[in-house]
């Protein structure tokens, strides 16, 4: 599976025997799936099968969609000004008795300006073949605005994947670096034991050993370490199109990324570890700036 953005618009023309018509959709990024659908009245029944349609496909995003038909011809019916008849003949009437002559016919009444009128009659009852071509125009629509997400999903996977290598780079090196070697640890541990015993007269012997012992396990930030193996795995799982939408795991391991490194930094008692993790800290915040896009 492709990995896709939130972001996107596609643009849809097509026509019928009777309408002709534009599809718009415009996507950014949200928290869940919002479609908003602009139609003119009459059209609701497309709007509902357009939606379940959308539903089958996008995941997450504001998406605004546009339908913009257009009738070729506008259906007509015929009406008749009685009033404007009546008042003709009533004039026929008195002309005929003032000159004689014979009252207008049919014909010419009728053909009088204004006596026959053209009302244009706005049909919202569409066939269902009329129906079915506009659906077949909102999935060519709908597979375009796909495309444009998974051509932008793909760019941004790309930058995710790097930075996941950025962050499984800056853990080797803490793991590597020499004040986690056991002879540095030593030292240290060491260093802090004869201060506590330099400020505490009459410090017992038992009690100095459990303070050894809380220092050196509040140091050890292997386990951490280790963790962020496993989500640098799992991230790289995700970012290989396996599964999808992918946006909300990554969003959480994210979540567990900056966890991790918080803790290394506030365990560290090393410069260069804690300097270490400030800059992994730093990839992580890009990292998840990036997700806030994904789908």
């Amino acid at each position: 599976m492709t990995l896709k953005s939130m972001t996107g618009f596609a643009r849809a023309i097509g026509e019928s025997e009777a309408y002709s018509w534009v599809w718009e959709m415009r996507s950014v990024n949200g928290k869940g799936l919002d479609m908003r659908f602009r139609l003119p009245q009459g059209f609701e029944a497309i709007e509902v099968q357009a939606r379940n349609l959308a539903q089958k496909t996008l995941h997450r995003g504001n998406v605004q969609i546009a339908f913009q038909p257009q009738q070729k011809q506008l259906q007509q019916s015929v009406s008749i000004n009685e009033k404007l008849v009546d008042e003709l003949l009533v004039a026929s009437r008195e002309l005929q008795k003032k000159i004689g002559g014979e009252l207008p016919a049919i014909a010419d009444l009728l053909s009088i300006k204004g006596v026959v009128e053209a009302v244009e009659v706005d049909s919202l009852v569409l066939p269902d073949d009329e129906v079915n071509q506009m659906l077949s125009s909102f999935q060519e629509v709908l597979d375009n605005l796909v495309e444009a997400r998974s051509h932008e999903g793909s760019e941004i996977g790309k930058v995710l994947l790097a930075q996941v290598t950025k962050i499984e780079a800056i853990l080797e090196k803490i793991e590597k670096d020499p004040s986690r070697e056991l002879e540095a640890i030593r030292a240290n541990l060491s260093s802090q034991v004869e201060r506590l015993v330099a400020e505490s007269e009459g410090f017992d012997e038992q009690r100095l050993h459990q303070e050894a012992a809380i220092l050196a396990t509040k140091a050890d930030i292997q386990e951490e370490l280790d963790r962020l193996k496993v989500h640098v795995g799992s991230a790289r799982k995700l970012l290989s199109g396996g599964e999808e939408p992918v946006g909300r795991k990554l969003d959480f391991l994210a979540q567990e990324f900056n966890r991790e490194c918080n803790t290394i930094c506030s365990k560290s008692n090393s410069a260069s570890v804690t300097a270490l993790g400030l800059d992994m800290k730093l990839v992580i915040d890009q990292f998840r700036e990036q997700l806030q896009n994904m789908e």
